[in-house]
């Protein structure tokens, strides 16, 4: 279980830098939703609610703090600061639906409360993150690419 809160940032060592995270929404059956924020930095920025502001590189829902202790990856809790209202929402994310060989029939989309699904993705839910439980090394690599 997760100790983090939303609006709380993390700073995560990466070998090209300090990335940060921020929980951006907290679900009874689910990890926390973390928001990766655009940037890597070779110093941690000196006001945290203006590095919070900053764009959102990608979603995910993970237990980040276990995460990145089971990893060993140095990593500082840093406080809270407000989630920008474009995050504030909870998030949609997608998931597939597959047939017996393995084609994808249709896609589901989950906001935190319902589901509702379309055959095809458009544009925009084509970039909404999946629907799944990302382990601490997959978001690793997530943050180094």
């Amino acid at each position: 279980m997760t100790r983090l809160s939303p609006g709380e940032m993390v700073e995560i060592e990466t070998p090209g830098g300090h990335a940060y995270a921020q929980v951006t929404h907290v679900h009874p059956s689910y990890p926390p939703v973390v928001r990766a924020i655009e940037g890597l930095h070779a110093t941690r920025p000196a006001d945290l609610r203006l590095l919070a502001a900053g764009p959102t590189r990608f979603v995910a829902m993970i237990p980040l703090d276990t995460a990145l202790a089971r990893l060993n990856v140095r990593h500082a809790l840093l406080g809270a600061a407000p989630v920008p209202e474009a995050a504030r929402p909870f998030p949609t994310f997608r998931m597939p639906i597959r047939d017996k060989q393995g084609e994808i029939v249709y896609w589901w989309f989950w906001d935190g409360r319902g589901l509702s699904y379309a055959v095809d993705l458009d544009a925009g839910q084509a970039g909404l993150p999946l629907r799944e439980v990302v382990s601490g090394a997959r978001f690793m690599d997530m943050l180094a690419a």
